[in-house]
């Protein structure tokens, strides 16, 4: 029986195959963690970061849940505009669209971002 982990590697390698940042649509990339959920905007062409955020930069105890998944959202679109960014390409990382990353792409899209 597969672990965990390894399917998850799996499928994440699998969507990096298909989606790749640019400077004109970077990718949005969501990694989450027991405690807390990370989200940084990546340009692949030049291989660095433009902007990231997560949950431990809002002062919130305790782990993560849809309120603050999508809190981050909102900011990570806020910084992204600020930048100039519009449009990006959303990278799952190989977990499930549902609770927190789903809540952080609609934290995203109602901060205004496009994907």
């Amino acid at each position: 029986m597969p672990k965990i982990k390894d399917r998850r590697k799996r499928i994440k390698l699998s969507i990096r195959h298909k989606i790749e940042g640019t400077p004109a649509r970077p990718r949005l990339s969501v990694f989450k963690s027991n405690k807390a959920i990370y989200a940084q905007v990546i340009d692949d062409s030049k291989g660095h970061t433009i902007l990231a955020t997560s949950s431990k930069d809002l002062e919130s105890k305790g782990g993560v849940n849809l309120e603050i998944s999508k809190t981050v959202g909102k900011k990570v679109a806020e910084k992204a505009i600020a930048s100039g960014i519009k449009e990006i390409v959303f990278d799952r990382n190989g977990y499930l669209y549902h609770g927190n990353v789903k809540a952080l792409a609609e934290g995203a899209r109602e901060g205004g971002l496009k994907f």
